[in-house]
């Protein structure tokens, strides 16, 4: 599929809605649980969207559309979300990550991109040049792959339980 504003708006708009309706008012043992050290439990992963929220997708378009490759991004810290979500409960992370969306949304919406604008390239640290288009169509993966984990983690509580069942379940066994 081509890259489209509109499309990816759609998937865009709705992972906050998602992400609550799979973790608002949940056990903690299905927001709080992982898959192991150095794994992101459903809690995490929120508080990992956040951060990109403000420091990644928006901040970056920023970059390759005032700037190009002339200013490299800056490194993406993808644990940070461990020091910025102590103290708050999932609530308050599925309402700030909301929040957050939309106005970045509202944003990117009201440049009228341009094909011109999506060729526009910046500077990633360890990728090299990359263009808008580029940018944005991973900030759509990104959203839908974070899903998948979270959807993947809570399966995975009930894996023992399942007695000989779990062969028949492919999201168990990534």
């Amino acid at each position: 599929m081509k890259f489209e504003t509109n499309k990816s708006i759609q998937i865009l708009e709705k992972t906050p809605s998602v992400l609550q309706a799979l973790l608002e008012n949940m056990d903690e043992d299905w927001v709080m649980n992982n898959e192991g050290p150095e794994t992101f439990s459903p809690y995490d992963v929120v508080g990992h969207l956040i951060h990109g929220e403000k420091t990644d997708w928006v901040p970056r378009a920023k970059i390759i559309l005032e700037h190009g490759v002339s200013k490299p991004f800056e490194p993406y810290d993808r644990f940070a979300q461990y020091e910025e979500s102590k103290g708050k409960t999932i609530a308050q992370l599925l309402e700030e990550f909301e929040l957050l969306r939309k106005q970045n949304i509202q944003w990117l919406q009201s440049l009228n991109l341009t094909n011109e604008d999506f060729e526009k390239k910046g500077m990633h640290p360890s990728l090299g040049a990359v263009s808008l288009k580029n940018l944005l169509s991973t900030w759509v993966v990104h959203d839908l792959t974070h899903i998948a984990q979270v959807t993947r983690v809570m399966a995975k509580q009930y894996k023992e339980e399942m007695g000989p069942w779990p062969q028949f379940f492919r999201i168990l066994s990534f």
